[in-house]
């Protein structure tokens, strides 16, 4: 079974870098992605089903399919799937009612609220960014510190902080959902073997189902799958200079990141160039390690022309501005306005959308 990364798929097809993109056949660019293939539902069955959980860190850099139209998945929501949709958007998950996953989360924004930080239950801002949920599943850990190790862990820890939903214990919500006669039905539907069905951990798992739904098809998708006229010359020159200034040394994959740990403010203090008023540490704040400062997760690029503003803390809301700043810190390339313009019009080929049935519950 082959395991090549995503950015073996564009050293193949670029390999020279002053090639015309109209040399690029569909032809060969099929016998490419068939020399690349993998059988999708080897790797995106739900992480939960996987014994053990015992899973590799690199775990999808190995293991992505070539993009996101290989993945093969029904476009409806089974019984899991639904109850994990009304979990996502059921405020009753926050202590005071005040905020659901949703509320950060914006499914009719592409996953995000557009804020610096986020509102929580408690009327205090977080202290980081509230990452995309569209596309979540696809990284090989969760947050921009690395802390969890998939969407199911990740979606239980926002509930429990102090600061976003509030919520005191595990304990607290379980007994509060086990008192409300739909969820008892639902749960045990889905969770029908447990003598308990309404647990924490069966609570994150159905949400991490739904999130394992929410992966849109964008134009590059359609364009890497063979269709040239998906792409325009404009979006064509700026995916090669894409390529050429070595930003997809770190932004590879299916999710264009999320696949690695990085300093941010590899030749530069990040919050020099970003204005930030704060100077977080990244990982260190787990580690403790000074080896670990200002060391964050590589957010993905898809839907990144919606999913301002950018970086871990908001800091910048202009996607041209924050691709100069990423050129200069991680490469030491100061990009022209050409440059940057061509990569933000490659970068806007990654926009997709949910189907409307994922944005709305019924609650």
């Amino acid at each position: 079974m082959k395991r090549i990364l995503f950015i073996a798929t564009f050293a193949t097809l670029f390999s020279c870098k002053n090639e015309n993109y109209d040399t690029v056949k569909n032809e060969e660019k099929s016998n490419i992605k068939t020399a690349l293939m993998i059988e999708a539902s080897d790797y995106f069955k739900p992480i939960s089903s996987v014994a053990n959980n015992n899973l590799p860190d690199n775990f999808q850099e190995l293991n992505n399919p070539v993009n996101i139209t290989s993945v093969k998945y029904e476009n409806t929501l089974n019984d899991k799937e639904l109850l994990g949709q009304k979990l996502y958007f059921d405020k009753r998950l926050s202590k005071n009612g005040t905020i659901s996953c949703n509320s950060c989360h914006n499914l009719n924004t592409y996953g995000v609220d557009n804020s610096p930080t986020s509102l929580g239950d408690t009327k205090e801002f977080g202290a980081r960014n509230s990452p995309s949920t569209l596309y979540a599943s696809l990284h090989f850990k969760q947050f921009w510190d690395g802390r969890a190790k998939d969407v199911e862990e990740q979606a239980g820890m926002p509930i429990l902080n102090p600061v976003e939903h509030s919520i005191p214990s595990e304990s607290f919500l379980v007994n509060r959902l086990r008192g409300i006669e739909e969820y008892q039905k639902l749960f045990k539907n889905v969770y029908s073997s447990d003598e308990q069905p309404i647990t924490y951990d069966n609570l994150t798992n159905a949400i991490g189902a739904f999130e394992r739904k929410l992966l849109p098809e964008s134009r590059f998708d359609r364009w890497l799958d063979g269709n040239d006229d998906a792409l325009d010359e404009t979006e064509k020159a700026g995916l090669q200079t894409f390529i050429n200034k070595e930003c997809v040394t770190c932004h590879s994959g299916v999710a264009f990141g999320g696949q690695m740990m990085q300093k941010f403010g590899l030749h530069g203090d990040y919050w020099v160039h970003t204005k930030s008023e704060k100077k977080d540490t990244g990982l260190h704040e787990v580690t403790n390690n000074d080896s670990d400062k200002y060391i964050f997760k590589v957010p993905s690029l898809r839907n990144v022309e919606k999913t301002y503003p950018y970086f871990h803390d908001g800091s910048v809301n202009d996607l041209k501005t924050a691709v100069k700043i990423m050129g200069e810190l991680q490469t030491t390339k100061k990009l022209s306005d050409k440059d940057a313009d061509n990569i933000v019009a490659f970068l806007k080929t990654l926009t997709a959308d949910i189907d409307d049935k994922y944005k709305k519950s019924d609650l």
